[in-house]
């Protein structure tokens, strides 16, 4: 099934994309500090009064997406909803911050083409699994070793990293500020050649 366009592309009646919108997509392992990070970049678009919204992925399943699974189509389905929402948003000039999983790259690549040029900024959150373990407030990881839960991405379903992201971020070894500044530095870099 193809994903609807957005109003760049769906009708000619659509308005310009406005200047200034871009999707950061942060992709990662569950508990590699997606969440954390697009908060600490919230915070420093809400001081220089950048207009931006999150999409957090576990916010959007629980009210866009509660229809689905776990399977993988259903992920997939999960992931282009939320990436058809934040081109809606980004043609229209709003910063999106979307900490989601998204583990398979095709999928995330229909995101990217759902996108004006220039206006899809993937980062990979690059977290070891074994420090997500130790991060995971939730109990997911516990849960998924200890056979409570199967389809756990990064335990036993596959998270496949991007091969060739804006930006990959070392969030195990780098603090949040610094991770925080690392994709604000090159957000503003894709803003001021948009």
């Amino acid at each position: 099934m193809n994903p609807p366009q957005p109003p760049s592309t769906a009708s000619s009646h659509a308005s310009p994309a406005a200047p200034g919108g871009v999707t950061v997509w942060l992709t990662g392992l569950p508990s590699a500090g997606k969440t954390t990070l697009a908060h600490g970049l919230a915070e420093m678009l809400a001081s220089r009064e950048v207009p931006f919204q999150i999409l957090d992925g576990d916010i959007m399943r629980e009210y866009l997406t509660n229809d689905l699974g776990f399977s993988k189509e259903d992920r997939d389905t999960n992931v282009r909803r939320i990436g058809f929402v934040a081109s809606l948003l980004a043609h229209q000039g709003i910063i999106v911050l979307c900490p989601v999983i998204s583990p398979y790259r095709a999928t995330r690549a229909e995101v990217r083409a759902l996108h004006d040029p220039g206006r899809f900024f993937e980062v990979y959150i690059a977290t070891p699994v074994e420090v997500c373990q130790e991060r995971d407030v939730k109990g997911l990881y516990a849960r998924a070793r200890s056979g409570e839960i199967t389809g756990m991405t990064g335990i036993d379903d596959p998270y496949e990293a991007p091969l060739d992201p804006e930006l990959e971020v070392a969030a195990g070894t780098t603090s949040v500020g610094e991770s925080v500044q690392l994709i604000w530095d090159a957000l503003e870099a894709r803003l001021s050649a948009c």
